[in-house]
């Protein structure tokens, strides 16, 4: 059955920003309708786990709001629900309503043995890099050696500096942090 005139030309003007929307995540919202868009088509932020980009694609989010919330998390700090964002921002809770649809609270229990504690390649010992999968004896001495020279920026600056393969990078990424 086809659809109405006016929903289809309503649907049809949506398909720009639906697909915008769908291919690019780190596209900002700007409204509150994109963002029940958004979550209409899945989009979720894990709040608990987000970077300082995840947190700007909200409409009304500064950058230093941002990265308040990246280093609580990475702290060890668990929000729970829109309240403790609130609470954290100092801001009120309406003012942080509209945002909910797209937020995802999940608990990450940081003794449990599933959960990746990240390293830093720039304190690390040689001993912690060991642990990490992919990681050898041979390629911790590297880093921990070549880190003498400068301290490593990021995990592209690592790669760079240690001529690193992308697929071991892509396995290295989320057991280290910068």
């Amino acid at each position: 059955m086809p659809l109405p005139n006016w929903l289809s030309s309503v649907t049809q003007a949506h398909q720009p920003l639906r697909s915008k929307i769908l291919s690019d995540p780190y596209y900002r919202f700007q409204t509150v309708a994109e963002l029940e868009l958004a979550a209409s088509l899945g989009v979720k932020i894990d709040v608990n786990q987000a970077g300082v980009d995840d947190w700007l694609r909200l409409p009304g989010l500064s950058i230093h709001q941002a990265r308040s919330l990246v280093e609580l998390t990475q702290a060890g700090v668990q929000l729970h629900c829109i309240e403790d964002i609130a609470a954290a921002l100092s801001l009120p809770v309406p003012r942080l309503k509209p945002l909910e649809p797209v937020m995802l609270f999940c608990y990450y229990d940081a003794d449990s043995v599933e959960t990746v504690k990240p390293v830093n390649p720039n304190t690390a010992s040689i001993e912690l890099l060991v642990r990490i999968p992919a990681v050898d004896l041979y390629l911790a001495r590297a880093i921990v050696a070549n880190r003498k020279m400068s301290p490593y920026r990021n995990l592209i600056h690592l790669q760079r500096r240690l001529a690193l393969s992308s697929q071991l990078v892509a396995e290295l990424m989320h057991y280290l942090k910068f």
